[in-house]
Parts: C-alpha cells; sequence; structure tokens
C-alpha cells in the first residue's frame, strides 16, 4: 500500500507519497558515486602509474586502498545506522567520501593517493551500508519495494559499466584527477536533498548494541582477509604470506563469531541466518558476485590488451552491459518478480549470465567484437533480474531493528566477492597465459588463451550459483500462493 499523507515512514509523518520516490532518487545518486568509484579508476591505471611513479606492486594499492576499508567496515556501518540512525551515517558517509575524492582529486605523490583512498573507502562503507536498509523501511508495501529495489540495484550494476566509460573518457580527454573531482557535484546532489527528503531517525542509541569487541574483531578480521585475497596477485595463493595473513583473519573473524553467539548486544544477530532465504541470498551472490565482478574487470583488460583498444573505446565497449542490465531493471525485473517469484527471476537471469561466460570462454585470438563479445556483453541483461532478486529476498526477513546489519551484510558479501573474484580469475589467466608463453605462443596469443580460461571458470562459479539458489532459496507454497495473488 502507498503511503498517505500524515502516514509515518521511517519514523516520521510524511507529507505526500512521492516524497519517498525522491528520497530514493537521492539515495540512488550517493550509491551511484559509491559504484562508479569502484570501477572509474580501472582504466585510468596506466595514467596514474605513469604520473605518480607507482611500480607494478604498488599500483594495486589504488584499488586495494580503497577495497580493504570499505569490505572491513560495512557490517559495523551497518549497525552504526541502526544504532545512531541511518541519516545521520549517510550523511556522514557522503561528506568523508567527496572530501577523501577532493584529496585523490588533488594527489601529487603515491603516499597521498593511497591515503586518500583508504579515507573514500570508510566513506564508502557508511554510505553502502545504510542505503538498502533505508529503502526497505521507506517502501514497506511488496510491489513498490521490488520496484524500488529494481532501481536501486539498476544504479549499482549499471554505475560499474557507466564507471568504465567515465574513466575513459575522462582520462583521455581531460587528466585523470577528473575521475575523482567528478564525486564532488554527485555528493552535493545527493547531499543536499538527503538532508530535507530523508527522515530523521533517532536509532537505538549505542547503549543498545555497541559491542566495542565484536566491531573490532569483524573489522580486522574483514580487513585482513581483503588484504590477503589482493595480495595473492604479488604473493601467490600457496605462499608463506598468504596462508599466514588468511590463518589470522579466519582467527579474528571466528572469534568474532564466538562472541556474537555470547554477546548480550551483537553486532551481528546470529538469528538473522535462520532466516533461509537471508542466509542463501548472501552465499549465492557470494557466487554469482566473484564471478561478475572478475569477468568485468577481466573483460575491459581483454578489450585493451588483445583487441588494442584505448581507454575511452574500451569504456564505450563496455557501455551495452550497462544497458542491457537498465533496459531489464528498471522495465521488466519488478514486473516478473510479481508475476512469477524471486526465486524464478533470479534463476532465469542467472542462466543468462552462465550462457554469457560460457560465449566468452571460446573467445578467439583475433576476435571481432561485433560477433565474438557483444552478445555476451547482452545477454548480461541477466543481471538485471539477478541483483534485484538477490536484493529482495536477503532483506525479506529483516526486522526495522536489523535492516541496517541485514544490508551491511549483504553488502559486505559483495564486497568481499568482488575482491575475491578479481584476485581467483587475474590468477587463474596470469598462470595459464604464462604457461602458454613458455610454450611457445606469442604475448597476444597467450594472453587471449589466458582470458578464455579465466572466462570459463567465471561460468562455472555462475553454473555453481544457479545450483545453490535452486536447492536454498525454494519458495514455500504458501509463498507462491501470495505470489500468484498479486500478479
Amino acid at each position: 500500500m502507498s503511503a498517505k499523507p500524515g502516514e509515518v515512514i521511517s519514523g516520521k509523518p510524511v507529507g505526500a507519497d512521492r516524497r519517498r520516490w525522491y528520497a530514493l532518487l537521492v539515495l540512488c545518486a550517493g550509491t551511484l558515486m559509491i559504484i562508479l568509484d569502484g570501477t572509474i579508476v580501472t582504466v585510468a591505471q596506466p595514467a596514474i602509474q605513469h604520473d605518480l611513479g607507482f611500480s607494478d606492486t604498488g599500483l594495486s594499492w589504488v584499488m586495494n586502498g580503497y577495497q580493504i576499508p570499505f569490505a572491513g567496515l560495512l557490517l559495523l556501518a551497518g549497525r552504526l545506522g541502526d544504532l545512531l540512525g541511518r541519516k545521520r551515517v549517510f550523511l556522514a558517509g557522503l561528506v568523508l567520501f567527496a572530501a577523501a575524492s577532493a584529496l585523490c582529486g588533488l594527489a601529487s605523490s603515491a603516499g597521498m593517493l593511497i591515503a586518500a583512498r583508504f579515507v573514500q573507502g570508510a566513506g564508502g562503507a557508511l554510505v553502502s551500508a545504510v542505503s538498502l536498509g533505508m529503502i526497505v523501511t521507506l517502501f514497506p508495501d511488496p510491489a513498490e519495494r521490488g520496484r524500488a529495489i529494481g532501481a536501486f540495484s539498476f544504479v549499482g550494476a549499471a554505475g560499474a559499466s557507466l564507471g568504465m566509460v567515465l574513466g575513459g573518457v575522462l582520462t583521455q580527454l581531460l587528466d585523470w584527477h577528473w575521475i575523482f573531482l567528478v564525486n564532488l557535484p554527485i555528493a552535493l546532489a545527493a547531499g543536499l536533498p538527503a538532508m530535507r527528503l530523508l527522515a530523521p531517525e533517532p536509532g537505538q542509541g549505542l547503549r543498545q548494541g555497541a559491542d566495542a569487541l565484536g566491531a573490532l574483531l569483524v573489522t580486522g578480521g574483514l580487513m585482513l582477509a581483503v588484504y590477503t585475497i589482493v595480495s595473492t596477485g604479488a604473493h601467490g595463493w600457496s605462499s608463506a604470506h598468504t596462508l599466514g595473513y588468511g590463518a589470522a583473519a579466519l582467527v579474528l573473524l571466528a572469534a568474532f563469531l564466538v562472541r556474537q553467539a555470547r554477546a548480550a548486544r551483537p553486532l551481528l544477530p546470529l538469528r538473522l541466518f535462520r532466516s533461509r532465504r537471508t542466509s542463501g541470498a548472501n552465499l549465492v551472490q557470494l557466487l554469482m558476485i566473484s564471478a561478475m565482478f572478475g569477468f568485468q574487470v577481466l573483460i575491459a583488460l581483454y578489450l585493451q590488451n588483445v583487441l588494442g583498444y584505448g581507454a575511452a573505446a574500451t569504456g564505450f565497449g563496455m557501455l551495452p552491459t550497462g544497458l542491457a542490465i537498465a533496459a531489464v531493471a528498471l522495465g521488466l525485473s519488478a514486473r516478473l518478480t510479481r508475476a512469477f517469484g524471486a526465486r524464478r527471476v533470479l534463476l532465469t537471469g542467472a542462466g543468462m549470465l552462465v550462457l554469457s561466460l560460457a560465449y566468452l570462454a571460446r573467445l578467439p585470438e583475433h576476435a571481432s567484437y561485433a560477433v565474438d563479445v557483444l552478445p555476451a556483453l547482452l545477454l548480461i541483461a541477466g543481471g538485471g533480474l539477478v541483483l534485484p532478486a538477490l536484493a529482495g529476498l536477503a532483506m525479506a526477513d529483516a526486522t526495522p531493528e536489523d535492516s541496517g546489519v541485514a544490508s551491511g551484510l549483504f553488502n559486505t558479501s559483495q564486497t568481499v566477492a568482488s575482491a575475491l573474484g578479481v584476485a581467483v580469475l587475474s590468477t587463474v589467466a596470469a598462470g595459464h597465459t604464462a604457461g602458454l608463453r613458455a610454450a611457445g605462443h606469442d604475448a597476444v596469443g597467450a594472453l587471449a588463451g589466458g582470458y578464455r580460461l579465466s572466462f570459463a571458470v567465471a561460468a562455472g562459479l555462475l553454473a555453481l550459483a544457479f545450483v545453490a539458489a535452486a536447492v536454498l532459496l525454494r519458495e514455500r507454497r504458501a509463498e507462491v500462493a501470495q505470489t500468484a495473488l498479486a500478479a
């Protein structure tokens, strides 16, 4: 049901129904800024390396310096939203992210850029962790919530593709500094309306669940886990460095779970995992995002290193992915979910993604973009079905008191999956490329072979996600009947 004048939504009366949709635009704008920054750097890295004198190993910290605090702070940020009020946390994150973006854009040394990227990651965690929880609160009606989550998921998926386009254009036409400075007008466009449109939320108060020890354990464990994953390119998966830091991360995360089981007011209530939909959706997302984010990075490298595209051409080459996802997420996803249920829509989208990556696994060395690449990028439209369905399932059983931490959990699994996917698929591609070079293949042919194998592995991960969704996310009869009535 829609909001009426005087109805209480997100803690305060809302004067008009359309106010909630304007609030959704604000949340989407903030999320777009965060998503853009995750991919806009990708095609600008060679220019950054040249200007600031990064080594090959040091350059990876332009991405890692953002990912590590982002992943490590999401759960804590989500809980802070429940305790302090999600609006306060959202606005604080916007301010922090915008300030760090300005420092990135003004960076004159490698150390300054990496330090600013760490602050950016912290601000991004604050914004991302609470956004989905606010949407769930703003739209209690399932039909409206489906449309809202569809729009939010579109911003997340299409924004990643837009980031590559924008990154390529800004780097080639202006300067790499502008890939960070472009965040400032977006932050203003989101922050100023947010102060008026987002209802103030007092939160439960820090006394209701600060759990400082749990916060230290999970933040340290997640940061160490992501650091271990992103460092595998330099140290290898079986090195003492990887095994040692990986073991330390597991110890911290295990201690965090023990702490949550015993704490009077846990940071992450383990009751969330009793929900089959919450736990199943996070597991499926872990597999899917590992494949899809890794694919997104590697297909950009394939276009540049094998087909010889420049930065701007690579960005525009990725544009059909964003457009296809937009058409499905905004035009079809919510209606199909109401008609057939989230699980069926999820499985359909996952099947399309499997076909897409399987198609790329047969890329010839001298590929044609129109024949060998574009069809796969269009099939990525399945992501427009998958992402809203997963978000809806992950948040379906969250109570208003736990919506912030449930949102933080969903974003945490997404971020860890992104780092894991890039690390695994990049290692697969590099290892196979080295083997082909040793066997006598030329450089371009060896690179093409390495990318082909990584796309095949990604297709396998998506197939596992399909099976997991089919088994773990089975709908109850009552839910199927409710969906049929709603349609």
